[in-house]
């Protein structure tokens, strides 16, 4: 029988404690101003014996409210420039890696009204080449790393194209119905870490929670501005897709949370050379934060009628990612993107941002923001269904109820400035049509956040 010790940080449970003789470890830390790379460095700033210097690569530097800390430096490169200028800059700053988290990404422009992901060959080529050339100047100045982490995500189980296979298992054989960038990273990793004898591991997040100043592929900013501008203009918070949407089990991947197993991985030798998903481990509906959303902002709310009148796309893979079935079909009654484009949107944004003094002034990348809000509101499927057998099997027991680190990134958001206060906002209304049955059982103070 073995016995293992564990610990709570806030919200976050159940978190791994490592052995004190595990310290002056360097890392490397890619895409560090980005949504993943924030988190990582936070949770590795956590332990400055552990982690003595932190390597944070990005073009620009990471946000941390009062600043980074002494043990992390940040260092603008951009790794669409050759392998050698790459590494000219690693050896000029002395950079050197005990363990290495790759985050960095970059999201092709779509076509005009095609999904965000439809430039599949693009982001393809584009993700790859970010990921080989800074691999390559690492072995150009003689750095090897111990452990390299590659984060991916749930669209490596094809659930962005119908009906997959659910609980998604990392053993899950790969979706060839388009190209996946996912795939071609995977591969260019395992390549050189086999050529060069380093060990790895691939993490597979679903949608990731967390605030940063950027907000693309972050489901919270967008909804956070549709209910503050519903509010702004006396709307109800409609639900736009239907019943299924919202009764769908749908994991959430907190960020600080993946961040926790990710350090967990590269530190725990049974871990090598595996991929692992990342999941909050917590049952998350629609139709249970709804209500809670709502009356944070002192909203009422719709929820979907089964008689009501929807458009519905039906998705183009037919039979679908699992090899059997209809195709996926998403019914709704308008699309976020849509809404967030129409002028009375745009010019009460504006309103709000004037009124509280706000960072962005502006709905800037509408499709990229809003439609990546889309997707996760409109799965109709078990497409993000992310199985933690495999992790806890080996140790891991982290875990968060992703309705509180929902809450959470909302308040994160507000001190960024980058949303108003939901108190604030809720102080100037009259809180009595904010009650449910999905409410019933929650205090005063976490309704009104």
């Amino acid at each position: 029988m073995s016995s293992q010790v564990v610990q709570t940080r806030g919200i976050f449970h159940g978190l791994p404690v490592f052995s004190d003789d595990i310290k002056g470890l360097t890392a490397v830390i890619t895409g560090a101003n980005g949504i993943s790379g924030q988190h990582m460095l936070r949770v590795l700033m956590q332990s400055p014996e552990r982690w003595t210097k932190i390597f944070c690569i990005s073009r620009r530097p990471p946000y941390m409210d009062g600043g980074i800390s002494k043990v992390a430096e940040h260092i603008a490169l951009d790794f669409l420039d050759t392998p050698d200028e790459i590494a000219k800059v690693l050896l000029e700053r002395g950079v050197r890696a005990d363990y290495v988290f790759f985050f960095s990404y970059v999201q092709v422009e779509p076509e005009p009204g095609s999904p965000i992901w439809s430039n599949a060959e693009e982001m393809c080529r584009i993700n790859t080449l970010l990921l080989s050339n800074f691999l390559e100047s690492l072995s150009l100045v003689s750095i090897k790393p111990r452990r390299i982490m590659l984060q991916t995500g749930a669209k490596h189980y094809g659930g962005q194209f119908g009906p997959n296979l659910s609980p998604q298992e990392e053993s899950d054989p790969r979706v060839l119905l388009q190209p996946n960038f996912y795939y071609d990273q995977e591969d260019c990793l395992f390549s050189y870490c086999d050529k060069h004898d380093i060990k790895w591991n691939v993490v597979r997040p679903a949608f990731i929670l967390g605030a940063v100043p950027d907000a693309a592929m972050n489901i919270c900013f967008p909804l956070a501005v549709y209910a503050i501008v519903c509010r702004h203009l006396g709307q109800p918070l409609d639900f736009p897709y239907d019943l299924t949407a919202w009764d769908m089990n749908t994991t959430q991947s907190s960020a600080m949370l993946n961040s926790y197993l990710e350090e967990w991985a590269v530190l725990t030798d049974t871990a090598a050379n595996e991929a692992f998903n990342a999941s909050d481990d917590s049952v998350f509906t629609w139709s249970k934060f709804w209500p809670l959303f709502a009356s944070w902002y002192c909203l009422d709310y719709i929820v979907p009628d089964s008689k009501g009148i929807y458009q519905d796309f039906t998705l183009p893979h037919d039979p679908p990612p699992r090899g059997y079935g209809p195709p996926g079909k998403v019914r709704f009654k308008f699309k976020l993107t849509e809404w967030a484009k129409q002028p009375e949107v745009i010019q009460a944004w504006k309103d709000i941002a004037i009124q509280n003094d706000l960072t962005v002034k502006e709905l800037h990348g509408v499709d990229r923001v809003f439609g990546f809000a889309d997707f996760a509101l409109s799965v109709s499927w078990s497409g993000a269904n992310l199985s933690m057998s495999k992790a806890r099997k080996l140790g891991w027991h982290g875990f968060v109820d992703s309705t509180e680190s929902l809450r959470e990134v909302f308040l994160d958001f507000e001190k960024l400035g980058m949303i108003p206060s939901a108190s604030t906002l809720a102080r100037s209304c009259a809180s009595t049509n904010t009650a449910s049955p999905s409410t019933k059982g929650y205090s005063q103070a976490w309704l009104e956040v």
